[in-house]
Formats: C-alpha cells, structure tokens, sequence
C-alpha cells in the first residue's frame, strides 16, 4: 500500500476521480512511510492520524460524485503544514516553547481554502523557531535531517516540510518564504518549491515573522502539483489588507501552452554566477540547466543586479526590526508561556520571554530594537529601507531587459548538521541568493536539476520572474523538468523505507 505514496500529486488525483484507490488506502499509504521514516528523518510535530483516517473514510462513503470533483480539485489528498499556520484544533508551536501548547480556533486563510478543495491535513511539520534559521536546527524540539543523508541539514525554515515532501510521506506541503525559506529547503531536498509574489497568496493565520517580506508557497515533488496547489491557495481575501484584489489564473492549464523555451530571454545576473563561493556542484548542474534552456529555444542575455551585495544586512535589519514588533504579544500574558516561580510582574515578563524563545529569536529581537531605538534609526533602518528600494529598481531595469532570470538557489549543496551553528553570519549567507527576492516582493521557484557529483546531494536552480507572473516560472520550470532526468528516492532512507 505504501507504494500509492510515491506518485505525485496530480497522478494520485487522477486514480482518486476515477475509483482506482480509495482515499483511506491513499492516507494509509502516507501514514505508514511516517510511522518508518519519522524515527529517523523527524518531520513532523504533530499528527493527526485518527482524524485523517476519519475523514477519509467518510470521503470514500460519499464517493468520488461528479459534483465533488467539479468543486474539490484536492479531492482525497493527504497534505502537511508548516506549524506556523493556525490550524482550528490542532496545536500550532511555530517551532518555540513559546507555543508549545498552544491550539487557535480558527484556521489559516489558506488551510481553509485547501480543506474547501478537499484536502486532508495530515499534521504539523517542524520548522527554525518563528521561521528564523536556514537550517531547521533551531526548532524548540529537535532538528529535522535531511532525506538524501541523515548527516546533513533539510535547509530551513521550511526543512519540516520538503522533508516530508521528499521523503513522501506527504503528497505536498505548505511552506513560507521570508528569506528565502521555501526554495531553500526545496534546493537542499530535491523538491520543487515555490514563493509567489506578496500579495498573492492570503496571510490570514499566518503567525508572522517579518510581515512586509512573509509569503505562504507550495512544496511539491513536481511544478505540477506546485501549478495544482497554487491555483487553490491564491486570490483575494478581505481579511489581509495587503492580499492583492487580482485574477489567478488557471496555472495547471497554462502549462501546456508551451512545448518549449523559443523566444524566451532568461537574464543571468553576474552576481549569482560568479565562481567565488560557489560550490563546483551547484555550478556545474545550474549551467547544464543552462544550455538545456538554450537547446530548447531560450536566448540567455548577461544582466547585473548592483545592490545584490548588500541584500543581507538590509534584510536582517528589516526582518529583525519587524520581528521584534511583531513578537512583542508574546509576553506570558496574552498568549504563550508563562514563567510561574516569578515574584513580580517585571520578572515575569523578562523571565517568560528568555525561557520562551531560544537563542536566535532572541539574537533577532534584540537586534530589530536596536536598530528602530532613537539616535539609530536613520543610521540603520532607514538607509535599510533605501536599499531595499534600489534593489527593486533593479529587478524592474533588469525585466526590461528579459521575461525571466536563473541562477543557483544557494552557493553549496546541504551541508552537515551542527557546522554552521556556532556561526550566525555563515548560516545568514546561505541564503544569499534569495534574499534580494523577498525585498523586492517578487516570485521565484526552486528547481531540482540534478545530484552534485561530489556530494551525491540535490542542486537547485531558482527561476525568478516580474510580480505576479507566476504563471511564466511555472511554464519555464515545467519545460525544463519535463527533459531533465527525475531524481531517484532519497538515499539516506534507501534502506529504512517500507
């Protein structure tokens, strides 16, 4: 039975809508590759079997009805969240002791719209604290290792959820993207990941971050089941002012609108393919990637990006200054833990939020409130502020030069479990090819091209596009994964797996 997990998402539809499977066997599938894998790759934080398995079997007494398949495009398919997104009834930890046992009533914009599509949540997936880590080493309960080698990281924040995907114990799964966290973790994992543009998919019951630069995306084992999933998340929502009012298109349709890359122009900036840094794997796959997108009809034209370089300090201050506003209700009071040997109201505050939080959100708040306290805001958050703009000027001046830009998603393959951690500038750097992309609001999808001959791990290639023109990534990237060679299962579980 576990073998129905290794489909992907739309191949598992098309056997659900016809009665080939039925939706129990399909989340029993799923539930047995947890009960094998967790022991070993830890993805998940919560589970919720019995309710899964409830749900399912009451999908298969009502039956796969034409009306249901017209107006449930997920119908019967097993999903998993990343525990940042408020779930009604199911604990939501962000990845904090802060947390730790806290269950909202309300469900997430998105998780609402995949349960009306006929999605089932199959649990929590582990994540850096509050989505702050590259790595999935800070969570408050333990680190999630990576599928293709149990030695090293699944990227982070979204490691819980390309584990999962990689590993198939889920069919897809959600992730968010502040810093480049979904295409990352994708990269690292050999999934595809994609980060639409802000203001495409709704924040509602998103618990947030950084919320000018957090954006909800899928994780998925093809860019079509990212078109499928996409396609359900998106759209208006009243409840986040900043949700753009705008149509979305049909993303799965489209993709069989082009057979090839003839007329494309793909900008290659010269700050993402410079040799200093970058990994001799990552290079060598993205650049195959390459010329594949040139025999198939693309035309690459050299562009620059000149404020690349200072993308990460302006982003850390951004982010750490909106963080440490946006975690300021954590205070032991309204919501989260509460320290109880306190002897007055000051201790109490100051004592919950250091036992709450772990080391690197509280690394974060205290740099966000240096950086916005008086006498340093202009020196720092302002002048923050300005490159951020030039650095959006520069991904306009670029796409009036091409439709779409590619480059490597980080500088290395996953590397080992605990080398980076006693330094947090090393770890900050491993996202400095997605960073820019967040500041810019723009979307960007991460793409396995291959396995790095040295490593023997998944490479990346990000696939970047104007605002709001999701459509045409999902296009290139389907293109491109159509002629390269699929990755074979994660090897680090060969052995483990049933």
């Amino acid at each position: 039975m576990s073998e129905l997990s290794f489909h992907t998402m739309a191949e598992i539809r098309r056997r659900l809508a016809v009665g080939e499977v039925r939706v129990e066997d399909v989340v029993r599938s799923c539930l047995d590759r947890m009960d094998a894998l967790e022991p070993s790759i830890r993805a998940f934080l919560t589970r919720a079997d019995e309710e899964v398995l409830g749900q399912a079997r009451e999908m298969d007494r009502v039956g796969p009805t034409p009306d249901i398949l017209a107006t449930k495009p997920l119908w019967g398919v097993p999903l998993a969240l990343k525990d940042v997104l408020t779930t009604r009834g199911m604990r939501t930890t962000c990845g904090s002791r802060m947390l730790a046992d806290f269950t909202p009533c309300f469900d997430a914009e998105v998780v609402t719209r995949l349960r009306e599509a006929g999605a089932m949540i199959l649990g929590k997936v582990n994540m850096d604290e509050f989505a702050m880590g590259s790595s999935t080493e800070n969570s408050a309960f333990h680190p999630t290792a990576n599928p293709w080698d149990l030695n090293v990281v699944p990227g982070g924040s979204s490691g819980g959820s390309a584990a999962a995907v990689a590993a198939r114990m889920g069919f897809a799964a959600l992730g968010t993207d502040t810093g480049g966290s979904i295409r990352q973790p994708a990269a690292f994992c050999g999934v595809v990941g994609l980060k639409p543009s802000y203001g495409r998919v709704s924040r509602y019951g998103l618990v947030a971050y950084a919320s000018s630069l957090d954006q909800i995306g899928p994780m998925t084992l093809t860019v079509e089941d990212a078109a499928l999933l996409l396609r359900v998340i998106a759209g208006h929502d009243p409840k986040d002012s900043t949700c753009a009012d705008l149509p979305v298109p049909d993303y799965p349709a489209l993709l069989a609108e082009r057979p090839d890359l003839s007329g494309l122009r793909i900008g290659m900036p010269e700050e993402f393919w410079g040799e200093d840094g970058l990994e001799p794997d990552v290079a060598q796959r993205c650049k195959q990637a390459m010329t594949l997108a040139e025999e198939l009809g693309a035309t690459c034209v050299p562009i620059t990006l000149p404020h690349t370089s200072y993308a990460v300090a302006a982003y850390y201050i951004v982010a750490s200054a909106e963080a440490s506003s946006n975690l300021a209700r954590f205070d032991g009071v309204r919501y989260g833990y509460r320290d109880k040997d306190a002897r007055d109201l000051i201790e109490m505050y100051r004592n919950s939020r250091s036992k709450g939080f772990g080391e690197e959100v509280q690394r974060r708040i205290m740099l966000g409130t240096y950086v916005l306290s008086s006498g340093y805001y202009d020196a720092y958050y302002k002048k923050a502020a300005q490159i951020r703009r030039l650095i959006q000027r520069d991904f306009l001046e670029a796409f009036a030069r091409c439709d779409v830009i590619c480059g490597p998603v980080t500088p290395t393959t996953a590397f080992g479990m605990g080398e980076k951690t006693a330094d947090p500038l090393q770890m900050y750097l491993s996202d400095i090819f997605t960073i820019s992309l967040n500041l810019a609001g723009l979307p960007g999808l991460s793409l396995p091209v291959g396995l790095g001959e040295r490593s023997g791990l998944p490479v990346g290639l990000q696939i970047l596009g104007p605002a709001f023109r999701e459509d045409v990534l999902l296009q290139v990237g389907h293109v491109l994964e159509q002629r390269l060679p699929r990755l074979p299962l994660p090897t680090g579980i060969a052995q483990q797996a049933p």
